[in-house]
Order: C-alpha cells, then sequence, then structure tokens
C-alpha cells in the first residue's frame, strides 16, 4: 500500500534532475540582454564583420582651429600681417583682417612623427594611436546648422542623431541602459541647436539620446523610484497590459513598441544608473590618470565624463558623446565654448586645458583594458577657424577644410588624411565629408551606411543621405 507514496527524500532523488531544466526554461523565457534593449532595432547581426562595437564621439562644440591643434602651417608665421593672397570667402561676421600665425608651437610626437599643438601634451602622447583627418568639410559656416549637419547629415532639426542611427542599427549590449548616452557635467549645456542634435528623428523614441549628468547627486531626473518597487512593477505590467492591447488593433506598431521599450528601460536604469555613476571603486592611480581631482573644475568635470564614457562602453552601451563645459559659469559662450573670434591664445588654451588630460587618459585606459580596439573614438567640432584675423586676435568660422581625428575601433594609427592648402584654408588633397565620415564610422560597427535605412515619408532615409564612401585609407 506503500508502493504509491514518495517520502520527501525519493522524490528529491527522483526529480532534482529537473531542476536544471526549470532553471533552462526561467533563463530561455528571458530576452537576451541585447533584445530586450532593442526591440525594433534594424539587424539581428551586422552587414559584415565589424571592427568595433562601442562610439565614444568627443565633440568639441564651437569650432576648434585646426591650424592651432593639429595641421600647423608655418607660411603663416611667413607672412604674419600681410592680407591673404586669395579670394576671402563669406564669413559669420565679415570683419576680417591679415594672416595671422599660430600662437601655439607644433611638436612632432610617437614613432608616426604626427606634429601636434602646444595646446595637447598629452593627446600628443597618443599620436601613434591617431588618424588624423584634415580635409575634413561642412556645408554651413553658423554654429546651429553645422551642429545638425555634423550630427544628423542634415542642417534642420528633424533627423536621426548618428548616435539613434547606431543605436537603431545595432542596439545595445546592456539592458539595463539605453543604446545612445550622452554625458554632461559642471556647467555643460547642449550646444547649439537644443537637444534636438540627440534626437532619434523618425526612428523608433528608443533610440534617442538618454541625458545623463555626470555628477549630479541624481544623474536623470527621476532615476529614483518614487514608491515601492513591487507597486512600481504593477503599474508598469498594467501599462504594458494596455499598451499591448491597443498594438493589437493599430497598424502602426513601432511607436507603441518603443514606449514600451522606454518605460521598462527607465525601470531598470533604477538600479543600473547609481551604480554607474558610483566611481568610488576607482583606483587612485585612475582618478589621477584622468584628473578627476584636478582644482580646475571644468577639467574635473571633463574628467569625469570621459571616466563615465569608459565604465558605459563597458557595460556595452553603444554610442556615447561627451560635452565639454564652457570656460566658467558665468561664460556666454558655454553651448559653443571653442567659438574664440577674439581671444583666441587664452580661449583655446583654457578648452585644451580642460580636455587634453582626460580624453589622452581615456585613450590610455581603453588600451590598458583592451578595449580600445573594439571602441571608435571621434574627436571633431563642427567646423575649423580662418587662417586670417577678426579683429586683432580672433578667427572667424572655416567650413571649408579643418581636422577631426579618429582612436582605435579598427583605424589605422599614426596617419594623416588629406591635406589644406599652406594657408590652412581650404581642402586641397583628398577633400572628406561628414557624410564621408558617418559612412566610415558605421563600416567600422559593421554596417553598410547605404543599407542603413527607414522608410519615413516615402523615402528609404539615412544617416549619410544619397553621399557617403568609406575612407578605407584610415582603416588599419
Amino acid at each position: 500500500m506503500n508502493q504509491d507514496q514518495l517520502s520527501r527524500r525519493a522524490m528529491l532523488c527522483q526529480a532534482s534532475t529537473g531542476f536544471g531544466m526549470l532553471a533552462l526554461a526561467g533563463l530561455i523565457s528571458q530576452e537576451s540582454p541585447a533584445a530586450a534593449a532593442t526591440t525594433g532595432r534594424a539587424l539581428s547581426r551586422p552587414h559584415f564583420p565589424p571592427k568595433a562595437k562601442n562610439v565614444i564621439f568627443c565633440y568639441m562644440s564651437g569650432g576648434v582651429s585646426h591650424i592651432d591643434s593639429f595641421d600647423p602651417k608655418p607660411r603663416l608665421a611667413r607672412e604674419a600681417g600681410k592680407p591673404m593672397p586669395m579670394k576671402i570667402e563669406r564669413t559669420m561676421f565679415n570683419n576680417n583682417g591679415n594672416i595671422f600665425p599660430s600662437p601655439f608651437e607644433f611638436t612632432r610626437h610617437g614613432d608616426s612623427g604626427i606634429p601636434v599643438s602646444s595646446m595637447f601634451p598629452h593627446i600628443g602622447e597618443c599620436a601613434d594611436e591617431l588618424a588624423v583627418i584634415r580635409s575634413m568639410t561642412s556645408e554651413v559656416n553658423e554654429h546651429a546648422q553645422a551642429n545638425y549637419f555634423m550630427h544628423t547629415g542634415f542642417t534642420l532639426e528633424g533627423s536621426p542623431s548618428a548616435g539613434a542611427w547606431a543605436s537603431y542599427g545595432l542596439g545595445s549590449e546592456n539592458q539595463n541602459l539605453p543604446g545612445f548616452v550622452v554625458l554632461q557635467s559642471g556647467y555643460a549645456t547642449v550646444p547649439h541647436g537644443g537637444v534636438g542634435l540627440y534626437s532619434n528623428g523618425f526612428l523608433p523614441a528608443n533610440h534617442q539620446g538618454s541625458i545623463i549628468h555626470a555628477d549630479q547627486p541624481e544623474a536623470v531626473k527621476n532615476i529614483r523610484p518614487a514608491e515601492h518597487d513591487r507597486r512600481q512593477r504593477q503599474r508598469l505590467d498594467l501599462v504594458r497590459q494596455l499598451d499591448e492591447l491597443y498594438l493589437a488593433n493599430v497598424n502602426q506598431h513601432a511607436p507603441v513598441e518603443a514606449a514600451i521599450n522606454n518605460f521598462e528601460t527607465a525601470y531598470r536604469m533604477q538600479s543600473s544608473v547609481p551604480e554607474l555613476c558610483d566611481i568610488s571603486g576607482e583606483s587612485p592611480a585612475t582618478r589621477a590618470m584622468y584628473g578627476l581631482d584636478d582644482p580646475h573644475p571644468s577639467k574635473a568635470a571633463y574628467a569625469r565624463q570621459c571616466l563615465l564614457a569608459r565604465r558605459l562602453v563597458e557595460r556595452g552601451v553603444r554610442f556615447v558623446e561627451l560635452s565639454c563645459l564652457g570656460q566658467d559659469a558665468s561664460d556666454g559662450q558655454r553651448p559653443n565654448p571653442w567659438d574664440q573670434h577674439g581671444g583666441l591664445k587664452i580661449g583655446h588654451t583654457n578648452m585644451a586645458q580642460q580636455v587634453d588630460q582626460p580624453i589622452a587618459a581615456l585613450i590610455k585606459d581603453l588600451r590598458s583594458r583592451g578595449l580600445l580596439d573594439e571602441t571608435l573614438i571621434i574627436w571633431a567640432g563642427e567646423f575649423g577657424r580662418t587662417p586670417f584675423s577678426q579683429g586683432s586676435e580672433g578667427r572667424d568660422h572655416n567650413p571649408y577644410g579643418f581636422s577631426v581625428w579618429l582612436a582605435g575601433g579598427g583605424v589605422k594609427g599614426g596617419t594623416i588624411y588629406g591635406q589644406t592648402d599652406e594657408y590652412g584654408y581650404h581642402a586641397v588633397e583628398n577633400a572628406a565629408t561628414v557624410y564621408d565620415l558617418w559612412a566610415t564610422v558605421l563600416h567600422q560597427l559593421g554596417i553598410s551606411h547605404q543599407d542603413l535605412t527607414y522608410r519615413f515619408a516615402g523615402r528609404d532615409l539615412r544617416l549619410t543621405d544619397v553621399y557617403g564612401n568609406v575612407l578605407h585609407d584610415v582603416i588599419a
């Protein structure tokens, strides 16, 4: 009569082998980290094997002078004070003076011998990691339009940012963080053009840039839950059920799915963002390398952004953009702090002091951790500066030829691509466009820029519009 009864020990003995299957079923039922955060992404896998997995965009808003940073022009010194011997294009203010030589000295660095301005001694130490593009061009010379053009490939608001395209194409590898993050700190503000620079445009809303204030007690507004976790989870589950009911009765799935994703990502960010921003576990050597405790407040604030950028790519965030700070809290140039129409030597020196050591530390730190080869760093502003003066000691905007550089992510370090003329005014060799830059970045991520499209308003739109060529000469 006891044959049909099992003792507790016998039951455990016979059933324990099934516990593993129960655990496996639970794991299978969960979405993978990539899938959970990227519903609606364009690609299930890259078009071809990627060289890079993540992008860090160090945006130098305001327009860094290329002839004072990475494109030395000795002829300017020889002809200082003379009129330009060529036609001067229309400038922003048309208050144009004579030839203005660089107040900075250039030194060749590394085995490659790339010349780098005295503004950037720390970045100069990383010269062999850099692919300097000296022939970048832009279509506009006004800040807001040029910022949009550099970020989206279009001069007006409404198109997706490059970070949104990367997130849409590949998603994030971390279900607890967005695919596209913009870092701010100190008194950094959004460049001229506003938050539309980080917009998802017509892409699903979960691909827009999420701004994280790197040094604030609450890095994301309202990140701390206002109610008990269980009740919040119940509320979100109800919202999801209602959204899914609505989804079953409409044809436009993408906006509803994006809303569901945004709610879920925000819920998970409540625990992941505070952990991300807690840098108490970083070593004293790391803090010193980045300049986190530097007495210069702007430098310390930008250093925190660079360190968090490393922590974000470690956690699988696809695209991270860093924000420059103004000269000080009262500076009227806060949205575009590299914009020196006067006092160029002082203004550029102060801005270089802010970003030089932290960016160099980011490169070195990524290299030491084995992450630089899979992380593509972009350093760029919206345009360059003129070789002739504005007033006595400033420079106006110059979109006709300027410098940007790439590092890591499979690029050919220690190289120079393209040239401007002897005055640094126009690109004269291998002129490159913003479309070429983003085509190259997408290529390194394993994406064909021509095939990453989104149908909107009857067109298959893309980051590079109908243009763009991959700059193969800067790829290793």
